[in-house]
């Protein structure tokens, strides 16, 4: 009898390529498949007759008839470049590209598949929601939230979602999203299945840290309620490997009292000037008028240390970690001892 394991077999005849994809694959712990390497078909075709093959990428040199007998949920070929006649029924992918683009390509083919495909319940304890959230704006919010996630994703499965209504992103790192936040809510909305692997096609990562492409227009985030955001935080939780997510929470997302209801830990980076003190209190009022006992006990205020870095774009976020915000943050998690 066959187990009930989620595989992902990678199949060619290059040793290096097979064991390296089959590492990077397992060190990004948010893909929810056990991962198999190949480098010869009789070993794959023995493997396939004892367990079923949910994703088989598998290389265009390597492809025969055998293995078409395979039963296999999604087969998808690793292409050197150029379309083999004899293989145009299947998808394919470009073998030499970055393993994040490459594996957005295969996990967009497989969510495309118009059946219910079986979601692994996610073998961890149930996933930590970290706000971080100010009424006080110049704060330095997102760069201690983005701080915040790349040292705790050395150790855990950390997932980013920006909230704000100009995240800045693509400027920021100059590159374009095809797929984003936007989408996800928009398949929530429309109850579509696969949830979870439609996320994983457009997950990106900065060093280790996991982040969707913010929302592409405001009105994305404002027209989402609740039981929306409820039901995108539960699909994460009970079918995604984080073992964290962190929320940097905007005002465009609506109503946020859900969010930070839904937070284990909030984050509240605030200033002294007579300004922001005032928005802080109107803020902490309105929680009393919300009888939100829970999220203002959640709160920690933040006076976090003003930086300053000559770097743009990807390594300004990267440099992050190393700079005073990054000490800062990392005494912090010390001294919460936060176990996740």
């Amino acid at each position: 009898m066959k187990s009930q394991r989620h595989v992902f077999a990678v199949c060619d005849l290059e040793l290096s390529y097979a064991c390296s994809f089959m590492e990077y694959m397992n060190r990004k712990r948010n893909i929810p498949f056990e991962v198999q390497a190949f480098t010869n078909v009789e070993a794959l075709m023995e493997f396939g007759k004892a367990q079923e093959i949910d994703i088989l990428l598998i290389s265009d040199r390597v492809m025969c008839g055998e293995i078409k007998e395979l039963p296999v949920g999604q087969l998808v070929i690793l292409s050197g470049g150029g379309q083999i006649p004899e293989m145009e029924e299947y998808p394919s992918v470009y073998k030499y590209q970055s393993s994040d683009s490459l594996i957005r390509e295969v996990m967009a083919l497989y969510a495309a598949k118009q059946e219910t495909l079986p979601v692994p319940e996610a073998a961890k304890r149930k996933t930590a929601v970290i706000g971080v959230y100010s009424p006080v704006g110049r704060c330095q919010k997102t760069s201690f939230a983005l701080t915040l996630g790349q040292i705790m994703s050395r150790e855990r499965a950390v997932l980013y979602l920006n909230l704000e209504a100009y995240s800045g992103f693509e400027q920021l790192l100059e590159t374009q999203y095809e797929l984003g936040l936007s989408d996800l809510l928009y398949y929530i909305r429309q109850e579509n299945t696969n949830l979870i692997y439609k996320m994983n096609a457009m997950v990106r990562s900065i060093q280790n840290l996991d982040y969707i492409p913010p929302a592409a227009s405001p009105m994305d985030l404002q027209n989402t309620g609740a039981q929306e955001w409820g039901k995108l935080l539960d699909e994460i939780s009970r079918c995604s490997s984080y073992e964290a997510v962190i929320l940097d929470i905007g005002d465009a997302a609506g109503d946020i009292l859900p969010l930070l209801e839904a937070c284990r830990r909030i984050y509240m980076p605030v200033r002294t000037d007579l300004i922001s003190s005032a928005k802080i209190a109107q803020f902490e009022s309105q929680l009393k008028a919300w009888s939100s006992v829970q999220v203002q006990e959640r709160i920690r205020r933040l006076r976090l240390p003003y930086h300053n870095s000559m770097h743009r774009g990807k390594e300004y976020i990267e440099g992050l970690v190393w700079s005073e915000l990054g000490d800062y943050v990392r005494q912090l998690l010390r001294e919460e001892q936060m176990q996740l």
